[in-house]
């Protein structure tokens, strides 16, 4: 099956799922402004990556000494977080960083090793596969996807913004000098022995994820988005291969998604939920990740995106009446009193905050695109 017709039914998926799920409150914390979205406003996980003088080799060996200066990340779960139980196999994760690129390790454990895919920008996930996702902005539009098989297999794009929102996968962009290396830790497609796992490195440049001219090179304190997900098929030993198992129709079984960050959502594709990465360039000091105020503003922009959101689904359009969308528009944030504003339109809406201290304004439109207002 072509990609583009693939993308397209697992887009109407997605938006079905959407809409399912704006119709369903969550009931849980009764105070909280946030709790009939309770899924979608979890704290990410974060993750202090430190700086290294010494780059890995990428060779797909994690045990390399260079590694050792790196925290594993929490042991991946379910893409639903608490609504699905853990995974059975264990997926985890390391980062570091120099001036040139974001460094990537991780441990995929697997009895049964498989890979079929072998020509660059293959459907990746059609196989079991690593997957990272990165929003260098942390606007979630203009964001990156890379995907790796057991095979070592590439599959890269670059998303203007979400699907949700109307984006389109740019399959033809490559992320330039971007490399990476697997070890398999057994026999891969073998189904007569069990196997250990697999392992692998990747270097991603940081000028192959900038846009236009200016290399984003993090410095000490900068903040990303990022997400790690593993797809893993259900399968079977069929004439001495890995086939994937099927329902009663003939269908492939759908896939299990785990994740390190949860997205709340069968969906990855909600990059506001992805994790913090924090660089660190001095590694002498051990930094404790606190979710920084700003970010602390834009909850609340979330949930009016995704009230409205709720509103356009069953009254065709957009609203700006707090009332009508059960919002308040003063809040206080960390002792900060915050006033949000709404501009709506059918067919469009603008929701800002201002500290009223600073004087600082955060925005977000109906197509979830975050901007600082000057």
């Amino acid at each position: 099956m072509k990609y583009g017709s693939f993308k397209v039914t697992r887009a109407a998926i997605y938006a079905g799922w959407i809409t399912l799920f704006f119709c369903i409150p969550c009931q849980s914390g009764a105070q909280s402004p946030f709790k009939n979205f309770a899924n979608l406003f979890t704290e990410p996980k974060s993750y202090t990556v430190n700086y290294t003088h010494t780059a890995p080799i990428i060779d797909g060996d994690i045990n390399d000494a260079v590694w050792q200066q790196a925290a594993w990340t929490d042991d991946f779960r379910d893409i639903e977080g608490d609504l699905k139980p853990n995974p059975p196999l264990r997926t985890r994760a390391k980062m570091l960083w120099d001036d040139s690129c974001l460094y990537i390790d991780a441990e995929i454990s697997d009895p049964n090793v498989w890979g079929t895919l072998t020509h660059h920008d293959d459907i990746v996930f059609h196989d079991n596969d690593f997957e990272v996702f990165v929003d260098p902005n942390n606007t979630t539009h203009q964001y990156f996807e890379l995907e790796f098989n057991a095979l070592n297999t590439v599959f890269d794009l670059f998303l203007n913004k979400p699907y949700r929102n109307g984006g389109n996968a740019m399959i033809n962009w490559n992320a330039e000098g971007l490399r990476s290396a697997v070890k398999v830790q057994g026999t891969l497609n073998n189904p007569s022995d069990k196997d250990k796992g697999w392992t692998i490195e990747i270097a991603i440049p940081f000028r192959a994820i900038s846009i236009g001219n200016n290399v984003q090179t993090p410095v000490d304190g900068t903040l990303w988005r990022i997400n790690f997900s593993r797809v893993e098929w259900d399968t079977k030993t069929e004439n001495g291969k890995y086939v994937k198992l099927k329902d009663g129709a003939a269908h492939n079984l759908p896939e299990h998604n785990w994740v390190w960050s949860p997205q709340g959502v069968i969906n990855m594709h909600y990059p506001e939920r992805w994790g913090y990465l924090a660089f660190n360039k001095d590694v002498t000091v051990k930094k404790t990740f606190a979710l920084p105020y700003a970010e602390e503003q834009k909850r609340y922009l979330w949930l009016v995106y995704y009230q409205e959101e709720r509103w356009k689904n069953e009254h065709d359009g957009y609203e700006e009446s707090f009332e009508k969308l059960g919002l308040n528009s003063a809040i206080t944030i960390n002792g900060h009193v915050n006033k949000l504003k709404i501009e709506a339109t059918k067919h469009q809406f603008m929701a800002l905050t201002t500290d009223e201290s600073d004087n600082i304004t955060w925005s977000i439109n109906q197509e979830g695109l975050v901007s600082r207002l000057k």
